[in-house]
């Protein structure tokens, strides 16, 4: 288990210390402005301007470029908040978290999470009682803004109704357990390869590989932070010959094995609740 466990960090992050890639057991939110590029899960993303970035749980991420005044960084563990457990109060879980198929990062207009952020600050400072639900709460109104931000973004973002590129994020959606070649998408949007995986990576900044890699990824977590399943269960559920493989794959991925990342980032309420 974690040392940082039912809790929440806020601190001042120096710029040089994204310059290589940061991992780690927590959902991270971080503020910042400049110009540069952010790596996620060794994909790059533009950005210029002041920005809110969210990652979750061992990604690696990696900032480069000119950054003003340094980074604000929140951090919480799925125990202090489940953002699956809270998705019918926040629905940022696949929005601004988990989310593969737009940037992990939103634009902000006038620090308008930066007074939200101070408030976070003061409340920890105190260490009065109730600290905990009132942090929670000012998460909680983070994340709604933030979300409300994202749902706009992607309205302006999303590919033309009915086209190829679409048409692929639903193909991916349901045989992606199955069908992890580029090749079967290609065939059955009926493009040529090469034509496939340019349009692919205009619109998702990703080739179709990474995609596919990222999705597997995503739902392996899922398994093993929203239920009590045991790697090798998760291994078969997830198409893969053995336990031993499927490890492999997940590591090569995320830099951790399954056993680690179950026994940092634990396992979510919600797995209790789907037993009952």
């Amino acid at each position: 288990m974690t040392l940082y466990k039912d809790y929440l960090i806020l601190e001042r992050a120096d710029p040089d210390h994204f310059k290589d890639y940061y991992a780690v057991p927590f959902y991270n939110i971080f503020l910042l402005k400049g110009k540069g590029i952010i790596s996620a899960d060794f994909v790059d993303f533009e950005f210029d301007g002041q920005i809110a970035l969210f990652t979750t749980p061992y990604q690696h991420i990696k900032i480069s470029g000119t950054v003003e005044e340094g980074i604000e960084k929140l951090g919480f563990h799925g125990d202090f908040y489940c953002i699956e457990y809270h998705k019918k109060e926040v629905a940022c879980n696949g929005l601004l978290f988990n989310n593969i198929y737009q940037q992990p990062f939103i634009y902000l207009k006038d620090n308008e999470l930066d007074s939200i952020f101070k408030k976070i600050k003061e409340e920890k400072e105190q260490n009065a009682p109730f600290t905990e639900p009132i942090l929670k709460s000012y998460l909680q109104l983070i994340l709604a803004i933030a979300s409300r931000i994202k749902k706009v973004d992607q309205i302006d973002e999303a590919p033309a109704t009915g086209s190829a590129i679409e048409k692929f994020r639903d193909l991916l959606e349901e045989n992606f357990i199955q069908q992890r070649s580029p090749l079967f998408y290609a065939n059955a949007l009926s493009l040529a390869p090469n034509s496939f995986t340019k349009q692919c990576t205009k619109y998702f900044g990703k080739s179709p590989s990474i995609l596919i890699q990222e999705r597997v990824i995503l739902e392996a977590k899922k398994h093993l932070h929203l239920s009590h399943k045991s790697v090798k269960e998760i291994a078969g559920i997830m198409n893969f010959d053995d336990q031993h493989y499927f490890s492999r794959y997940f590591k090569k991925h995320t830099g951790v094995s399954p056993t680690e990342f179950r026994a940092d980032v634990g396992i979510s309420i919600v797995a209790d609740l789907s037993i009952t």
